[in-house]
């Protein structure tokens, strides 16, 4: 399954001067176990900052799953994309 290349509605509609951010660098269910990650993601509905699918624990997607909020972005410092995890869209911004 590969990406697709039309942007979906999620990521169209992120408003690029209200993305949610994160200013800890810190997946908030993995600091609850004592979980490690590899790369974090912050959701664009609810502003929850958790770790990638390289991680572990995959926090981000379980939180897709759970919660169906869609997009993320990564809040890896100096990345400016967007994931929609229900339309495996990707947009840069």
């Amino acid at each position: 399954m590969g990406f697709k290349t039309k942007t979906c509605n999620h990521l169209q509609n992120l408003d690029v001067q209200n993305i949610k951010k994160t200013n800890n660098y810190e997946c908030s269910e993995c600091i609850k176990t004592g979980g490690s990650w590899v790369h974090l993601r912050t959701c664009q509905e609810c502003g929850v900052t958790l770790c990638c699918d390289s991680s572990p624990n995959r926090h981000a997607s379980n939180h897709y799953a759970n919660h169906n909020h869609p997009a993320v972005i990564s809040a890896e410092p100096n990345e400016k994309w967007a994931w929609c995890y229900e339309h495996k869209s990707f947009k840069k911004y």
